[in-house]
């Protein structure tokens, strides 16, 4: 195991990394606070700063994946379809089956310039979340409870608060609900029996009711739907904790494009295609585990400096003030201070785990088993 290697598995090296993404955004945040005095004086002024300020965060994510652990990410798509990449308003639908499936996601959103800018139908749960919660909610990203009648309006009025957004934006949903787990299918595949749906092997049954809703809404503004299939090498199931210990994977992500137009206006139809378009995700599914690849050309855009340079400017302004405090610290022979800066780092420890914790597979929600209890 070389240095570089070794350093990457030390629980104090985590901890830096940790404390410079939680300060850092947390700063981040409150500069988002104080932009709020833009918004009744110039609306797209006030997005175009807090895109750059997301970006700021989220890129730090980003060079963890790209850069510390070195997972390569490649798209299987044809010519036309990535030279649109990065130039246009569009929904994208993935399927949400791996810890960091969001993450790869982001990957290709820094490669095509639209980070910060990028949007997601979320959970309100994560609204309360800091850093995640609280830098979406200044991005205006939309949020849901997952109960319709109490969503719907909510829904379409941060949908159409969307149409005249300044910057290209990659609105992602995962229209699948929840993570797959064996749990979650059994259970989704009763309720596709029930209704009369084609069962899948590796999806869960689609939710109609947020795509045909964005679909409606983003009408006018979005462009094409982007289907994604992404799937690891080597049956690799990978996670947050294993990217911070620098573990490297291989992602594969199947890349198709929909005009909008193409896609029924007509709810029940729209809800139609869905389904159908899950049932060719199931096949393109099969395909990679039967042959190794998805069909298409190969394309690796290439990783881009800045999120490296961001990270290093706030480990650069945020651990010097951290040594030179520590060190004083130590040298003053203070039990109590040493205590309370010892408790200081195990709090910080705590909490980057807690904030780790929110995209592991197990702590997942319970969402996709009311249908199940309904039935009984």
């Amino acid at each position: 195991m070389g240095f570089i290697a070794f350093l990457k598995t030390q629980f104090i090296v985590h901890l830096l990394i940790g404390f410079v993404f939680v300060v850092s955004g947390l700063i981040i945040n409150f500069i988002q606070l104080c932009t709020l005095v833009l918004w009744p004086i110039n609306k797209q002024f006030y997005r175009r700063v807090n895109c750059r300020l997301a970006y700021s965060l989220w890129s730090q994510l980003v060079m963890l994946l790209e850069w510390w652990s070195g997972t390569e990410c490649t798209l299987f798509s044809d010519e036309a379809t990535v030279n649109t990449f990065g130039k246009e308003h569009v929904i994208i639908i993935l399927n949400h089956n791996f810890e960091i499936d969001f993450l790869c996601g982001w990957t290709m959103t820094e490669r095509f310039g639209v980070l910060g800018s990028s949007k997601v139908l979320a959970k309100r749960e994560l609204l309360y979340v800091p850093l995640i919660g609280w830098t979406w909610y200044f991005l205006e990203i939309v949020f849901c409870k997952r109960k319709w009648e109490e969503d719907r309006d909510t829904v379409i009025e941060g949908l159409k608060r969307l149409a005249d957004y300044p910057e290209y934006m990659w609105f992602l949903l995962y229209c699948e609900g929840t993570r797959f787990t064996e749990t979650k299918h059994r259970i989704s595949m009763e309720v596709a029996e029930s209704k009369g749906l084609p069962k899948l092997k590796y999806h869960l049954l689609p939710r109609t009711k947020g795509f045909t809703t964005a679909v409606q809404c983003l009408r006018g503004t979005v462009s094409a739907v982007y289907d994604v299939t992404l799937n690891f090498r080597g049956n690799k199931n990978p996670s947050l904790l294993g990217i911070l210990y620098g573990k490297k994977y291989e992602a594969d992500m199947c890349v198709r494009r929909f005009p909008l137009e193409d896609i029924p206006q007509d709810e029940k139809e729209a809800a139609n295609w869905l389904h159908k378009l899950y049932q060719e995700k199931d096949a393109l599914q099969e395909m990679y585990n039967q042959e190794g690849v998805f069909p298409g050309q190969q394309f690796k855009p290439p990783r881009r400096p800045w999120t490296l340079l961001n990270f290093l400017f706030w480990a650069t302004v945020l651990l010097s003030p951290l040594f030179t405090f520590g060190f004083g610290v130590f040298a003053s022979g203070s039990p109590l201070l040493i205590l309370a800066f010892l408790g200081f780092v195990g709090a910080a420890s705590f909490g980057v785990r807690r904030l780790i914790g929110v995209t592991e597979i197990e702590k997942g929600s319970s969402y996709g088993n009311q249908e199940f209890k309904k039935k009984e």
